[in-house]
């Protein structure tokens, strides 16, 4: 695979993996725009595991507070706090782990469509604006419960359909339920360690299995190149939102989808 190939793909997917926008529709975009193969399985491996590097630096007090509360003795109400999140994001988790396992041969070979991604993109773009325009709530991110915490699970696994956008579509239910932009996200890029992590398992697993062979180079050139843009993207989104809200992304997204029907028609 060419260095430029790499570079463009790898950005692609670290900028978008955090987005409320489609990763697959821009991968479909760059390689329409460039004329260029599908990237392969290593190289999605390659990228999964950059994107999770960037939410586990950026996390990383998070992370460690969580695993803290759940080593030790709960002494305060913060340490209650962090250990219900823990278990919030587990079992959060669960809803699209499962479907995931039982749909992912469907999904390859019968929605990634580039019509199907078009019009996905533009559904729940438009379904993202109903859902920050509607919300009055707000619930902040220590405050999330049980209740919300499975029923963005449940959204999430709605990310499988090419288009949806996993970011987008828990940010979208957690609008729904209430909680800030800033809180809706952030449970959002937390939710993505477990899923993001177990598909970067299950692509590797098929890699050592001999489902593909390694090109060592390109394999750490497309995560790191990923992990920096994953980074890069959840802090400047994170700003971003407190600026200008969503509609923005919305916008894009119906853009995106038009621009994607076009190439078809």
């Amino acid at each position: 695979m060419p260095l430029i190939q790499i570079l463009v793909l790898a950005l692609i997917q670290g900028l978008t993996e955090f987005l409320p926008v489609s990763s697959s529709a821009h991968l479909i975009l760059g390689s329409k725009v460039f004329g260029w193969p599908d990237q392969g399985l290593v190289f999605d491996v390659a990228t999964h595991l950059g994107t999770l590097v960037a939410v586990f630096i950026y996390f990383r007090h998070e992370l460690m507070d969580m695993a803290k509360a759940w080593l030790g003795p709960v002494a305060s109400e913060s340490d209650r706090q962090h250990r219900a999140m823990a278990v919030y994001l587990a079992l959060a988790s669960i809803p699209a782990l499962f479907a995931g396992a039982l749909a992912h041969d469907v999904v390859e070979f019968y929605l990634r469509d580039v019509r199907i991604i078009a019009w996905t993109t533009i559904g729940f773009g438009l379904l993202l604006w109903i859902a920050d325009a509607q919300g009055s709530r707000e619930v902040k991110l220590e405050q999330i419960n049980l209740r919300s915490a499975l029923l963005i699970g449940l959204a999430q696994a709605l990310a499988l359909i090419p288009g949806a956008s996993r970011s987008g579509i828990t940010i979208t239910a957690g609008r729904f339920l209430g909680l800030t932009p800033d809180a809706a996200a952030r449970f959002s890029f937390l939710l993505a360690i477990p899923i993001i992590g177990a598909a970067g398992s299950y692509g590797a697993l098929r890699v050592t299995m001999g489902d593909a062979n390694i090109d060592w180079i390109a394999f750490v050139l497309a995560m790191a190149f990923s992990a920096a843009a994953g980074w890069v993207c959840i802090a400047a989104f994170l700003a971003l939102l407190k600026r200008v809200g969503l509609m923005p992304f919305v916008i894009y997204r119906l853009v995106l989808g038009l621009v994607l029907l076009w190439i078809v028609w």
